[in-house]
């Protein structure tokens, strides 16, 4: 069904065509000499990039100075930007914005012309020894030289179909430019599942495979000088979960592991809260008898800032982090990936 929907679907031609056009040198594709590593998908959203993209980051921060370059999804700026200490969510994006909160001292920059973007950044810093290209996999006018993609193991692609009757941005045959293939949101896959979509990668091509999931900490206060002392998830208390985020549900399942009753505001992905809906989450909590706000570190991004929160948010609002998580111990083997091409091409820029 799958390929018989494609076949009929203009955006699915139009798509063959640019990458056609791409691979046959019809349009240009600019190879860098700095390693630049792409990170991004096939699907549209919440296939965890974010994630994975700050584990990358924080593996490669402690040895390289890297940067990260990304589109800045929903900003109201256009251009190139590079962040800095007054830069806002608005300027640059949600995404850019928590990569450079939580990492200080790498260079995050947006802009729409990914070679724009590179050849200032190197420009701006030549002893940059990395680029991290944040949602540049469908980008092509940049040649990378290694193609990360992930795959949400709950949706595979091969069971989806090309927009706008699915949720696919190009057909499955997109996987032949990956070098590596991570499906993310394994926590109840069976061995079973992992050996038939090693087998359908390894059919398009023969490259390294790997299974992730995601581990959660422990919510911290948006606002510690106002934040309640104490455990926020507890047996039996009422959580209010806000989420502008594609897919809630696992958060939303990690906080009931724990006998908490979870009430679910969602809004969609890259909200941009309004002070309406700030006064309504302040409504909900307290017409609900909720002991807790809990939010996504993405969402929060978007509320820290916000001078018009509401007193009673401020003081119990709570953001969950997440980490990426390797299954089978493979961390390793996927981190001297990284190191490798990095090492390699270093030397010979």
């Amino acid at each position: 069904m799958r390929t018989l929907t494609d076949a009929i679907n203009p955006y699915s031609w139009i798509m063959a065509a640019r990458n056609k056009a791409f691979d046959t040198g019809v349009l240009e594709s600019r190879k860098f000499n700095i390693p630049t590593i792409c990170v991004g998908n096939i699907s549209v959203g919440g296939t965890g990039k974010t994630p994975h993209i700050e584990y990358i980051v924080g593996l490669l921060n402690k040895v390289y100075r890297i940067a990260v370059l990304s589109r800045g999804y929903g900003r109201r700026s256009k251009g190139y930007i590079k962040a800095g200490k007054e830069s806002t969510m608005e300027q640059i994006g949600d995404e850019p914005f928590q990569i450079k909160e939580k990492f200080h001292d790498i260079d995050v920059a947006v802009c729409e012309k990914r070679v724009e973007g590179i050849e200032r950044l190197t420009h701006q810093n030549k002893s940059l020894q990395a680029i991290l290209l944040d949602d540049a996999y469908q980008h092509r006018y940049v040649n990378a030289g290694l193609y990360i993609l992930l795959i949400d193991s709950n949706r595979p692609l091969w069971r989806d179909c090309v927009l706008p009757f699915g949720r696919l941005r190009e057909t499955p045959a997109g996987i032949r430019r990956a070098d590596i293939v991570i499906f993310t949101k394994c926590k109840n896959i069976t061995d079973e599942q992992k050996a038939a979509y090693r087998r359908y990668i390894k059919k398009k091509k023969n490259i390294p495979v790997y299974f992730s999931t995601v581990r959660y900490g422990t919510p911290y206060p948006l606002f510690k000088e106002d934040a309640a002392t104490g455990a926020v998830i507890e047996k039996k208390s009422r959580i209010l979960l806000v989420t502008g985020i594609a897919k809630p549900q696992p958060l939303k399942a990690e906080i009931e592991r724990y006998g908490a009753e979870v009430e679910l505001m969602q809004y969609g992905d890259h909200h941009n809260f309004s002070t309406a809906e700030l006064d309504d989450i302040a409504k909900h909590f307290i017409k609900r008898g909720c002991s807790a706000i809990i939010t996504t570190e993405k969402d929060a991004t978007r509320i820290k800032h916000r001078i018009d929160l509401p007193r009673i948010v401020r003081e119990n609002i709570y953001a969950m982090p997440i980490e990426v998580e390797f299954l089978d111990g493979e961390e390793k083997l996927f981190n001297k990936n990284i190191y490798d091409y990095v090492t390699e091409n270093s030397r010979n820029s």
